[in-house]
């Protein structure tokens, strides 16, 4: 029996692995791994979870997840922090208790001496159809509060400065994190390749803030996807044009010649996320030369124009000079632009130090909303303001001869405007005196999920898988404010 079973088997003809000769076992085998492997390559590409192939076009428009409202996004950032009493939440009987001592339980963090409430100093009336109430900081965005939605009732995790702006900007309290505008081009793209698809207009005056360019950071995302600072100044960027006698097709020629060195070690590291977005970087910089100049020559418009954004005025040109620019940006396909501007952190004279801040941005700012909305834009185009935090009903007794106010995290002042958002809204509230989100109060991940949904893009599907699990702008998650919503 032994015999006849050795013979059966020298007689079989087995397949020559070294032939690559596949046996049956092993090619039902190798076909059930490729079938599953496609079927999940689908399965991740329809739920979003595959980085994109086009690396030709890393920026290239994208599909959201819904159909927003919003193509393009303005984020009007208020560093150090605005005023809730004394910008769009008013609160009379704070006025009543100006100057005596604060209530028991009222807390500060940076002192454990007795405050003293402090009445607002500014005028508040009810301007549009929509009778929302406007302090007289702001005369001219009053007039266009039928276009906006305000929010009462934002809160947030910090009263530090460098935290809270971290946390506004990226969602974290510490640096390395994506910041909104990355995330917003991650998910969309742009419309426009031979410009940033994400533009940062940082402050120019009134010094530095916490963080700085980490709070435009890509963080964990490929560098693609970095704010791109522009300045507002004839220059915009440093070493934008080349140097005499050094000609496009030089440029072009040595671009090229880069990428030929680059490639080949690309192609056996396709890990190396960072040398592609260089290489890309440096191409779009190349056309950038062209494109920048023109898109932020704002002499190009008429003197109207420029008389609206208030440019012929010392006070009120320099944030007009930079929402101009950014509406010139959006009009061109730029997907995000973050305009800053400085000074809000009034612990002392806050009377003047915000009526000074006021009158810097007001016109600007109500001159962007409605150009945008005179151009057709404005249904088009997310606008967003805000600070890092907002401030507390108390001063310290120090301070008296020109009070001010602290920073308060558990209440701070939005609005929203343009595509999606429901135009002449006031959402949620603050205690009588304006220390706390006790109405509808939403979280800063909240915010961040909103204005996710108005570009039309979900904050649970906008993820990146960095150090073992997939991330987001809102970490958990946040809750969409419907109210706001048209």
């Amino acid at each position: 029996m032994k015999k006849v079973i050795s013979d059966f088997c020298s007689q079989r003809q087995l397949p020559d692995l070294s032939l690559g000769e596949l046996g049956r076992r092993e090619f039902l085998f190798r076909m059930g791994q490729g079938l599953g492997g496609l079927a999940l390559s689908s399965i991740l590409h329809q739920d979003g979870l595959l980085a994109s192939t086009d690396s030709e076009r890393p920026l290239a428009p994208k599909p959201g997840h819904s159909a927003g409202r919003a193509k393009s996004g303005i984020f009007l950032f208020m560093a150090g922090g605005p005023s809730q009493m004394d910008t769009f939440d008013p609160k009379p009987l704070l006025n009543k208790y100006h100057g005596q001592p604060a209530f028991d339980g009222a807390q500060l963090r940076t002192s454990k001496r007795k405050l003293l409430y402090v009445g607002s100093p500014f005028k508040f009336k009810k301007y549009g159809q929509c009778g929302t109430e406007v302090s007289d900081m702001f005369p001219n965005l009053a007039t266009c509060v039928d276009d906006m939605a305000v929010v009462r009732s934002i809160h947030t995790d910090s009263d530090a400065h460098s935290v809270a702006t971290f946390l506004m900007n990226t969602g974290r309290p510490l640096p390395g994190s994506p910041s909104v505008g990355s995330w917003v081009t991650y998910g969309l793209g742009t419309e426009n390749q031979d410009l940033p698809a994400f533009v940062v207009f940082p402050a120019s005056s009134q010094g530095g803030f916490g963080g700085g360019p980490q709070n435009w950071s890509n963080g964990y995302l490929p560098s693609i996807f970095q704010g791109t600072p522009l300045k507002s100044g004839s220059a915009p960027i440093v070493d934008l044009q080349p140097p005499v006698g050094f000609n496009s097709q030089r440029q072009q020629a040595s671009i090229e010649l880069l990428n030929d060195f680059n490639k080949p070690y690309l192609e056996g590291h396709p890990s190396k996320g960072d040398l592609w977005a260089r290489m890309k970087n440096y191409e779009l910089a190349f056309r950038m030369q062209t494109t920048v100049p023109e898109a932020l020559d704002v002499e190009r418009e008429p003197r109207w124009i420029k008389e609206l954004y208030g440019l012929n005025n010392k006070i009120t040109e320099p944030m007009g000079r930079r929402c101009l620019m950014a509406r010139r940006l959006v009009e061109r396909g730029v997907r995000f632009v973050q305009i800053y501007s400085k000074g809000w952190d009034s612990h002392l004279d806050l009377a003047g130090q915000h009526r000074q801040r006021g009158l810097e941005t007001d016109q600007p700012m109500a001159a962007l909303l409605k150009d945008l909305k005179q151009r057709g834009l404005l249904d088009q185009t997310m606008v967003a303001w805000g600070g890092e935090f907002g401030r507390t009903p108390q001063s310290l007794p120090n301070n008296w001869k020109f009070p001010g106010r602290e920073h308060n995290k558990t209440a701070m002042p939005m609005w929203f405007a343009g595509g999606g958002v429901k135009g002449g809204t006031v959402v949620g509230g603050t205690d009588e005196l304006g220390e706390k989100a006790v109405e509808n109060p939403y979280h800063l991940h909240d915010l961040h999920a909103t204005m996710l949904h108005l570009m039309g893009l979900d904050d649970m599907r906008l993820t990146y898988y960095h150090s073992g699990r997939f991330k987001r702008l809102t970490d958990l998650g946040g809750k969409v404010i419907k109210e706001i919503l048209v």
